[in-house]
């Protein structure tokens, strides 16, 4: 379901719920070390896509998070995957109210206004990889014809891949299609990013699990937003989606059930998002 199409709160089915499946395990294969991601011999989350043919890995795993690209042959599509982080260190950094809101590289992101801020780390973070992870999007599109890209990610690497959303549609043909599907996501940017990001990304879920507390920080007294897509897992099998940007009232959405850190369970950041746990001990 496009989030356009969502103007009330609405229950997934089962089949859309099971259609996130292949996005999870591509987010959990983005803890695995490139060294058997290149490969596509990371355990139960490769096994999950089998088609799936890697051409790119990288990152160390300390100054630049693993990520890979690839092929998708059962959907057209070019896959590009960011690795997160430590969630304790995350929440830490996140809730720092000293660090940088910064505007957006104009080399990166050609023509967008100078009221659009995001957090200074992870555009820091991103742009460390941006361009040799187009140049090879580019390659697989030229390669196999692919009519669509995907950015994935889990936390920290869900940032990544909101930012890399936007990065994609501002460097790529217009007939090229941006999907987003992030999990545990922070909050990347200002208003004027959400609302630049909503123009731009149509296909776009943010997956919120339970009471997990990080997309709920850094706090929007803080000047951040997060973009339209949430979907917000209840309990396993139940789940809804949210519309509005991050302003649901709904005791159903992150932003009404997980009012402040306090109340929140920083487990739920690990999953299960339907039965798959993302994170670096989950790499099997």
């Amino acid at each position: 379901m496009r989030r356009t199409d969502v103007s009330v709160v609405t229950p997934m089915t089962s089949t859309q719920l099971a259609s996130l499946a292949p996005y999870t395990e591509f987010a959990r294969a983005a803890y695995c070390s490139p060294s058997i991601v290149t490969d596509w011999q990371c355990g139960q989350a490769c096994e999950a896509v089998p088609d799936f043919k890697v051409s790119l890995a990288g990152g160390n795993d300390d100054s630049i998070q693993y990520y890979y690209v690839g092929y998708w042959q059962t959907e057209n599509s070019v896959v590009v995957a960011h690795q997160g982080t430590d969630p304790v260190q995350l929440l830490s950094d996140l809730t720092d109210v000293n660090f940088i809101m910064e505007k957006l590289n104009s080399t990166l992101f050609p023509g967008v206004n100078s009221d659009v801020e995001v957090h200074g780390g992870f555009a820091d973070e991103q742009a460390l990889t941006a361009s040799i992870i187009l140049d090879e999007v580019k390659s697989l599109i030229s390669q196999y014809n692919a009519n669509t890209v995907t950015l994935v990610g889990h936390s920290l690497g869900g940032a990544l891949a909101e930012l890399d959303c936007m990065f994609m549609a501002l460097n790529l043909p217009s007939n090229i299609a941006i999907k987003g599907v992030t999990y545990g996501t922070p909050r990347v940017g200002n208003p004027a990013w959400a609302s630049l990001f909503d123009s731009l990304i149509p296909d776009f879920q943010r997956i919120n699990n339970e009471k997990d507390i990080i997309p709920i920080v850094p706090g929007r007294f803080m000047g951040f937003s997060h973009p339209q897509g949430e979907v917000h897992i209840i309990s396993p099998g139940n789940a809804v989606i949210c519309p509005g940007n991050d302003d649901a009232t709904d005791q159903q959405c992150t932003i009404a059930s997980v009012p402040n850190i306090f109340e929140g369970d920083l487990l739920n950041h690990l999953g299960p998002y339907q039965g798959i746990y993302i994170g670096t001990i989950f790499c099997t």
